[in-house]
Formats: structure tokens, C-alpha cells, sequence
């Protein structure tokens, strides 16, 4: 008994059976040691709440190195988390995340993603997936049917096999298989696709997302270079309703803590909806830059477009690209949103300063945002 009471301590709130006739404290120890040793300490929530505690949740975050991943990372990190991380890329792209959590709980695992053993490697030990694997391009290696399909198709199929609880993955709002996008038809089918592999996946549909490193109010600010912003239609038939992106991290979060989110699709959208027009409008006012559009083509925006395309790194600008930015963002009045797992929305107005603060001229750079003139809005 004194060998077992030096190698076990029983946890808090974990109560020894009482000694009584026929039973005693020596005989119950194995049990409690075995169901000890079915449940590892990782999963178990203790101490107090913040980084230094344990929050219960062993995540694994496919895609952590992208725009939305690295929000991720850091509030499950902030709350105690333990988070694998499976990467693709050279580890010093990696060092921005290993301070997001305590020392020990951010694990880096390298990944081939057309690989399901190293899939399972990667989930075995978790109880929760988030699938955020995503690019705005193709390449010879990746088309949008691997990205958005097949990947996370093996992904939710090991998952389920694997016994994880929740898988969240990230789709779009306007995943549809009429889009003329292809980035956006890909997603519609990468949704049914992870449907069926794990029924009760929660899937969320962020609108285009802006923040610090995005590729939405940063792409039409750095348009300046090129002596104006080219618009279809002068941007006043497409309407966007974009999100912050700390709001989808907050809503990720969020879905995890709520059994009741199982199964169900969300659709996250920011509050207001706006004209293309005056939304690329209110960009250059906040940088305090000259605005100037004119109105292109789809066929001439296309061939453009084309020559991006033709560099051999990140291309800055592609056909599929023009189609999304100019997709009227859907709307899903009979989805929950942001609301519905406790987020209060983020109006563009209140974080632009963030994005477009660097997109300014020295002489403005410490302007108030009020100075500059207020977006127009689209009613809902």
C-alpha cells in the first residue's frame, strides 16, 4: 500500500472508495490506477484559467501557418491548450507561433499531406481537429481539388476512425457549385465531402476576412501602384459584408466549448454589407490616399490577371482571384452566426486603422480615423 500511495496521487475531485467489510483502500487502488493511466493528464482541465493551466483540449490545427491560422493558435494557446501542429514549411517560418503557448504545448509535426499515415500520426492523440489547409492558388503540385476536397476528406475520415469529438473545418461564405470561381466551387464540395466522412463536423463559412496580414484591404491598398484600382462594373454590383479575423477565431474557439455546435454549418459574416465601390473608397480615405477607379472588363481583367500568373513564386493577382473579389457575398438568414456562438461582430470601421495605418504617407501616419470620411453601407 505505501508503494501505491508514492506512485499515485489522486487528482482533484477524484474520491478513493471508502474502507468497509470485505473491501478495503488497497483493493480499489488498481482500478483507480488504471482509469488513470485510460485518461492522460493533457485532457484533464486544472489550474487556473490562462496559458499556465490546462484547458482539457489536445488540438490538433492543420494550416496553422496561415493568415487565420496563426489567430487560432494563439487563443487556444492562451487558454492552456495543448496544440500539434503539422507543417510543410522550412521551421524558421514557424517561430512567430512558439511563443503563443506555455513551454511544452505548442508540438511541431512534419507533415505530408497526401500521406494518411502521417494524417493519423498527426490526430492520434487528439480530441480535437481544426482543418484550415487553404491557398488562393494553384500549383502543379495542389489544385483547388486537393486543397479543398481530397485533403480534407482524408483528414475527416482518419478523424472519425481515429475517435476524435470535434472536427471543425473552414469553408466560405459563398461556397456554391455555381460560382464562377473555382476556388469557391472546390469549397461547396469540400463541405459535402467532410460532411459525409464525419456527420458531426462543425463546418463555418467565414465571409473574406481582413486583418494585419490579410490578402483583402491590403491587396486594393497596394493596387495604388499601378495608377488606380481596376473595378468591375465600377464595383457597384457586388456586394461584400467581410469579417474580422479575430472574430473566426473566437467563433472556433467558441464551437469547441459548445456541445450543442455539433453538426451544424455557420455562417460568419461581419455586420455591415457594403458596395465593392465604397468599400475600396473607404480604404484609400483611411490611408489617406488619392482613390481612383475605372472600370475593366471581366475578359481584359482576365488577361491581366494572366500575366500574374505566369510568376513562378506567389502570383499577386490570378483570374480566380477577380471572380471571388467580385462575388456578391450570399446571405444565410436560416444558418447561425457569429452571435450564436457568443461573438459580438467586429465592424470594419473600428479595426481598418490596424490594416491601412502602414498603407499611409508619413504626414498622416498618426491621423485619427475619424478624420477620415465614413463608409458608405449597402442595407441587409
Amino acid at each position: 500500500m505505501a508503494a501505491v500511495a508514492r506512485c499515485y496521487r489522486a487528482p482533484r475531485g477524484l474520491l478513493l472508495p471508502r474502507a468497509g467489510p470485505g473491501l478495503s483502500v488497497l483493493a480499489a487502488a488498481p482500478s483507480v490506477l488504471l482509469q488513470h493511466r485510460q485518461v492522460h493528464h493533457a485532457v484533464m482541465p486544472h489550474g487556473r484559467s490562462g496559458r499556465s493551466s490546462v484547458s482539457g483540449i489536445v488540438a490538433t490545427v492543420f494550416g496553422a501557418t496561415g493568415f487565420l491560422g496563426r489567430y487560432v493558435v494563439n487563443r487556444l494557446g492562451r487558454i492552456g491548450s495543448q496544440v500539434i501542429i503539422p507543417y510543410r514549411c522550412d521551421q524558421y517560418d514557424l517561430m512567430y507561433l512558439r511563443p503563443m503557448g506555455d513551454l511544452g504545448q505548442l508540438l511541431f509535426l512534419e507533415w505530408d499531406c497526401k500521406d494518411k499515415d502521417s494524417i493519423r500520426r498527426a490526430v492520434e492523440h487528439s480530441n480535437v481537429v481544426i482543418n484550415l489547409v487553404g491557398k488562393e492558388w494553384e500549383t502543379k503540385n495542389f489544385s483547388f481539388e486537393d486543397e479543398f476536397v481530397n485533403i480534407p476528406a482524408s483528414i475527416a475520415q482518419i478523424a472519425r476512425e481515429a475517435g476524435v469529438e470535434t472536427l471543425i473545418h473552414i469553408s466560405h461564405l459563398n461556397a456554391s457549385m455555381k460560382s464562377p470561381s473555382k476556388y469557391l466551387r472546390s469549397k461547396a464540395v469540400g463541405e459535402k465531402t467532410v460532411r459525409e466522412e464525419f456527420p458531426d463536423a462543425i463546418i463555418l463559412k467565414p465571409a473574406e476576412m481582413f486583418g494585419r496580414e490579410d490578402r483583402f484591404l491590403n491587396h486594393y491598398a497596394n493596387m495604388r501602384w499601378f495608377g488606380g484600382v481596376p473595378l468591375i462594373s465600377l464595383g457597384k454590383k457586388t456586394v461584400k459584408q467581410p469579417v474580422y479575423v479575430v472574430d473566426v477565431a473566437k467563433a472556433i474557439i467558441n464551437a469547441i466549448k459548445d456541445p450543442d455546435a455539433k453538426g451544424k454549418t455557420y455562417a460568419l459574416a461581419g455586420p455591415k454589407r457594403y458596395l465593392l465601390h465604397d468599400l475600396v473608397e473607404y480604404i484609400y480615405a483611411v490611408s489617406f490616399r488619392t482613390f481612383i477607379s475605372y472600370p475593366l472588363p471581366r475578359p481584359l481583367y482576365h488577361l491581366v490577371a494572366r500575366f500574374f500568373e505566369m510568376n513562378p513564386f506567389e502570383p499577386w493577382l490570378t483570374r480566380d482571384k477577380v471572380d471571388r473579389f467580385h462575388t456578391t457575398d450570399m446571405t444565410f438568414p436560416d444558418l447561425p452566426g457569429l452571435e450564436d456562438l457568443g461573438v459580438r461582430p467586429t465592424a470594419l470601421e473600428e479595426k481598418a486603422i490596424e490594416v491601412l495605418r502602414r498603407h499611409r504617407r508619413y504626414r498622416w501616419l498618426d491621423a485619427e480615423l475619424e478624420e477620415a470620411k465614413p463608409a458608405k453601407t449597402y442595407p441587409m
